[in-house]
């Protein structure tokens, strides 16, 4: 954490420190502003809702003296693999890129980009290119980097996510970077309030799976397929995804920003004053008013249900923890 204490002392000081505090401020006495520079590297599961926005907002309201400060790298429906053949690597490592590699990056997507099948590369190239016109203004070293899956973590140890996401992390560490790998479930996600209880076989055994690359990276992550289950046990009358779009809705990307909350900080998002979500999607694309089931765009969560998620992000998140330590 730039110029900030608390990312170099270790997790049960941190722990004691907040005791003393409740839970939407940081230690007293900090009176020195704190800047945490946070990369998003991900696909549409980042980029609905502005989720690096709203994580920004939980993380400054639980912590006074702190400026969030998150940077998005995202390609839609992308995954790690694509990320690392689309340079996205050079993001991680910007504090110490040279300009020799960048412009190798650029090159192989100038070639990628030839390929018409190929329909992130041009997109690619034009960032890349932008990266290089102002190389140097552009150096910054990450305090976090959070990594997001999607599909490609179901294969487990053999999965294209944990033979990613390790070089990722070894990039992000060289710099002392923590990383938070976000894992997303979007098989898993109901669109309708469920009448019977979920199938929790599969699920506890994929939390399974990302808890052992967290401990083998020496990591942590937000377990989205494991916080999505015990919102489903205890709440079933919540809905995780749209009908007419399969993407996380607004309660699910609320859980998944209290997660977040959760990882950064090691800390219950409980409390925080934070109360709604707005897609960037709309109804049949034009009613900006509309989400894509043609209900209201905002979702405002009642004091129930906000400090019910709150909490079913905590506890869950606290549930992986064991998991990764065992």
């Amino acid at each position: 954490m730039t110029n900030s204490a608390l990312k170099f002392v270790p997790v049960f000081f941190v722990s004691l420190i907040f005791i003393f505090n409740d839970s939407n401020s940081i230690a007293k006495g900090a009176d020195k502003k704190e800047t945490l520079n946070v990369l998003f590297i991900g696909n549409s599961y980042t980029a609905r809702h502005k989720l690096a926005q709203v994580v920004k907002k939980m993380a400054e309201a639980g912590n006074p003296s702190l400026t969030f400060n998150p940077t998005t790298v995202i390609y839609g429906g992308r995954r790690l693999v694509d990320h690392w053949n689309l340079g996205t690597q050079n993001y991680v490592k910007l504090h110490a890129l040279t300009r020799a590699e960048q412009e190798e990056t650029i090159a192989e997507l100038e070639k990628a980009a030839k390929d018409p099948k190929n329909r992130y590369a041009k997109g690619a190239l034009a960032r890349h290119r932008k990266l290089l016109t102002n190389f140097e203004s552009q150096r910054t070293k990450w305090d976090v980097v959070i990594l997001q899956s999607y599909r490609d973590d179901l294969k487990g140890k053999d999965s294209l996510y944990a033979e990613y996401a390790p070089r990722f992390v070894a990039l992000a560490k060289t710099q002392n970077a923590r990383v938070i790998l976000y894992e997303t479930t979007p098989k898993t996600q109901n669109a309708k309030p469920l009448k019977t209880p979920p199938e929790k076989e599969s699920v506890l055994k994929k939390a399974g799976e990302i808890a052992a690359l967290a401990k083998q990276l020496d990591i942590t992550a937000a377990p989205m397929s494991l916080v999505g289950l015990n919102c489903q046990t205890e709440r079933p009358d919540f809905t995780l995804r749209f009908v007419n779009d399969a993407h996380l809705n607004q309660t699910m990307a609320y859980l998944t920003a209290c997660t977040l909350y959760a990882a950064l900080f090691d800390r219950s998002p409980e409390g925080l004053p934070v109360d709604s979500i707005t897609d960037i999607r709309f109804f049949n694309n034009k009613d900006r008013n509309k989400d894509r089931d043609g209900k209201p765009i905002t979702t405002t969560f009642s004091k129930k249900d906000r400090s019910d998620l709150q909490r079913i992000a905590w506890e869950s998140y606290q549930q992986f923890k064991i998991l990764r330590d065992k």
